[in-house]
């Protein structure tokens, strides 16, 4: 298996980084069945490239732009093979003490990385825990919020509670809501404008507040963002903060792919204001080199978890627990069960070191400065966004055109580079635009492909521009 894996990763340039199978393409390759009798690992790896592989839209190709990226590395592989192996179900410390006490011990490590409060580490009154998504982390700090608000004004007030992002916040945000119960027309996606760099304003927000408690509701949750999915818009953290401590709202950051940038030093201004965080959240899976899944919260004060979180039963009482001298982990998360997944950050952090995982990020960001230098020489083609961190917002622009006709040849242009099989690239829209989304971080990349990309753009859009 691991030779497999060495030639998969050897051949990836080979393969087309999007998928090119036809929806239904598995049902008529395998059997109707399960074999009654056991095949060989030959045969079954056989059929991994002859019937998987071609459904596979490879991630870690290095010619995958699109999304963000999911870091895989040999440390993270080591990780996982070993947590694999140990197999262990870690919900509460002593299921596998380590598991507990090496979960806190890296997270207070990437806290201190990225210079973050006091009250986040574990010696606190807070902490870390690992999460699968930056989903799961939205959603447990979420109801942690919302308990502990019904517990001081009644569970009837559920449906007047609110909350509050920009139109530029995940959609995860809006998942947890449902979850939650929180009803959807409280769910407030706040406008942001191209003047502000898409950033969430204080003032919008501080509007709809004011509004919300004069109209007898109340304010719960904000969920604010380093790093927005479209254009990477950081929102003014400080100045929310500020908002939201004045009303008594709970303050969670989200920066599941820009945080892993702010262990540099030149990027931690993006982070000024966390100290006014109720809870803090980084995709270690996405930017940091860890094997997915790996999704690291922060929470100033870990009671509302448990209060919130957490079971006690009979069958799961232990003396460790009863004398709530250690952390069960169990209580600070949606599922009973866990995996080790702490063993393969630690392994990307002891076997990187910070000084290499610093010139990871810096190096992406760099191609993408020369991506972004390589569009801004075209006239065909325009910057649409700042470029904040390995992002680049795009588009074609032809001159005398309709905005409707600009939108569909962007869609036309995103869909012949993907077709072709040769990178992957995803979109988004601002302000009614339809917009191409260019994001180098696959740990491959280098600059031959980032160039190559441009070229395949330039005769992609040419092509387009004669027929049109």
């Amino acid at each position: 298996m691991v030779d497999f894996i060495a030639d998969y990763y050897k051949n990836i340039e080979t393969f087309p980084v999007l998928s090119q199978v036809e929806p239904g393409y598995l049902q008529k390759l395998l059997p109707d069945s399960a074999p009654m009798q056991p095949e060989s690992l030959q045969a079954v790896l056989q059929e991994v490239e002859s019937a998987i592989l071609p459904g596979v839209t490879h991630w870690q190709s290095p010619d995958y732009f699109a999304y963000f990226p999911s870091n895989s590395s040999v440390a993270g592989f080591l990780g996982e093979m070993l947590s694999a192996g140990i197999n262990m179900v870690g919900f509460s410390w002593i299921t596998s003490p380590a598991a507990t006490e090496l979960e806190m011990i890296v997270l207070d490590w990437l806290a201190n990385l990225l210079n973050l409060p006091q009250h986040f580490l574990s010696k606190g009154p807070g902490g870390g825990a690992i999460q699968g998504t930056a989903s799961e982390a939205l959603l447990v700090v979420l109801l942690a919020s919302r308990d502990k608000v019904l517990r001081q004004v009644g569970k009837d007030a559920l449906r007047r509670l609110v909350v509050y992002g920009s139109d530029q916040t995940h959609s995860s945000l809006q998942k947890a809501c449902q979850i939650a119960g929180v009803h959807p027309e409280n769910l407030r996606l706040l406008r942001t404008e191209r003047c502000n760099e898409y950033a969430l304003s204080p003032e919008s927000l501080t509007d709809a507040i004011s509004h919300d408690v004069a109209s007898g509701l109340i304010p719960l949750f904000l969920c604010a963002t380093v790093g927005t999915t479209s254009s990477t818009a950081v929102d003014p953290l400080l100045a929310l903060g500020k908002i939201t401590k004045r009303y008594g709202i709970w303050f969670h950051v989200d920066a599941a792919y820009a945080g892993s940038a702010c262990i540099c030093p030149e990027y931690r201004h993006h982070l000024n204001g966390i100290e006014e965080a109720d809870s803090f959240n980084m995709n270690c899976h996405k930017w940091f080199l860890t094997n997915f899944d790996c999704s690291a919260l922060w929470i100033k004060d870990r009671n509302a978890l448990i209060q919130s979180l957490s079971t006690n039963p009979e069958y799961l009482k232990n003396k460790a627990s009863q004398g709530s001298t250690v952390i069960d982990y169990k209580d600070w998360q949606i599922p009973l069960g866990r995996r080790f997944r702490s063993l393969k950050l630690w392994m990307v952090l002891r076997l990187y070191g910070v000084e290499n995982l610093q010139s990871y990020i810096r190096n992406h960001i760099k191609l993408a400065q020369h991506f972004e230098h390589l569009v801004a020489q075209d006239s065909r083609f325009e910057i649409v966004a700042t470029r904040t961190f390995s992002l680049v917002c795009f588009r074609l622009l032809p001159s005398n055109k309709t905005e409707e006709y600009v939108n569909k040849l962007n869609h036309d242009l995103l869909d012949a580079v993907n077709s072709s099989g040769k990178i992957f690239i995803s979109h988004t829209v601002l302000s009614g635009k339809y917009i191409l989304r260019f994001v180098v971080g696959a740990p491959l990349t280098e600059e031959r492909h980032v160039i190559a990309a441009w070229k395949l753009f330039q005769e992609a859009a040419s092509s387009l521009l004669e027929n049109s």
